[in-house]
């Protein structure tokens, strides 16, 4: 019998937390052995790659201590490469190419784009944008502003799970040298075609320790950007290209030209 899902193999290293947040961004989950027929089927496609010989499954004792379920156990802060599944079910392709309806697309920028309501710290953002094939929105006009700020007015401070709900992450950070705010594709703000700040910002903002140093990129709900330290809890926007595939999403492109395996 078919283990009835999708299996897709990352095989660059991470610690069992960040591969479960991975695989849950996903839309999927950490994959377990939990029938002979999904045990045997990641057994078959983690042999197909030479260089991995060990993966993280989803089983683990972090609930109760000791009671593991496992062939083997080890650290959790360990890196290893892993296996995420995902179950089959119906789905349904929107215009933006993906199967997730919270993603819209802006005819004026030809791009389409999802506000993420509960706060996670900006590499986390990162890490969730990147997991659905998209990435952190960079800002790449005045038109472009505007986009991103009639989003954030669709979604008030009574939906929004942050202590500060006016504020999103977005594509850029100072790369480390004070003052250096670039995209995440390497642009400078000008370059990029947007470096409208708010207000005196950048002005790393050191009157609270929990809000210093500012080295990461964020917008106000005025379409301005600002700076703000990387680990404050925020929501943030997404932003692909209608013509891109999501790379990372396991049904959308076909399964023979990524590391996935139809179950």
């Amino acid at each position: 019998e078919p283990a009835d899902g999708w299996l897709k193999l990352h095989q660059v290293p991470a610690t069992w937390s960040d591969a479960r947040l991975r695989c849950h961004a996903e839309g999927a989950v950490l994959a377990s052995p939990l029938t002979y027929q999904l045990r045997d089927a990641v057994i078959n496609l983690v042999s197909q790659q030479s260089s991995v010989n060990i993966i993280f499954t989803g089983v683990h004792a972090t609930l109760s201590k000791g009671d593991y379920a496992s062939i083997e156990d080890v650290k959790c802060t360990s890196v290893f490469p892993y296996v995420c599944y995902k179950k089959r079910a119906a789905l349904v392709v929107t215009g933006c190419g993906t199967t997730d309806p919270e993603y819209n697309l802006d005819v004026r920028t030809g791009s389409c784009y999802k506000f993420h309501r509960r706060g996670l710290t900006w590499s986390r953002a990162y890490m969730t944008c990147m997991a659905e094939g998209a990435h952190l929105a960079i800002i790449n006009s005045e038109q472009e502003s505007t986009v991103l700020k009639e989003l954030f007015d669709k979604n008030p401070q009574s939906v929004i799970f942050s202590k500060l709900p006016d504020i999103a992450s977005i594509g850029f950070l100072d790369w480390g040298d004070g003052g250096s705010w670039m995209t995440i594709h390497g642009e400078t703000l000008e370059e990029a075609g947007f470096s409208h700040w708010h207000g005196s910002t950048p002005d790393n903002y050191t009157r609270a320790p929990e809000y210093s140093p500012e080295l990461c990129g964020s917008i106000f709900r005025s379409g301005f950007i600002n700076d703000i330290a990387c680990d404050l809890k925020l929501p943030f926007i997404y932003k692909f290209s209608k013509d891109n595939r999501l790379d990372n999403i396991f049904v959308v492109l076909p399964i023979e030209q990524h590391n996935a395996a139809m179950l």
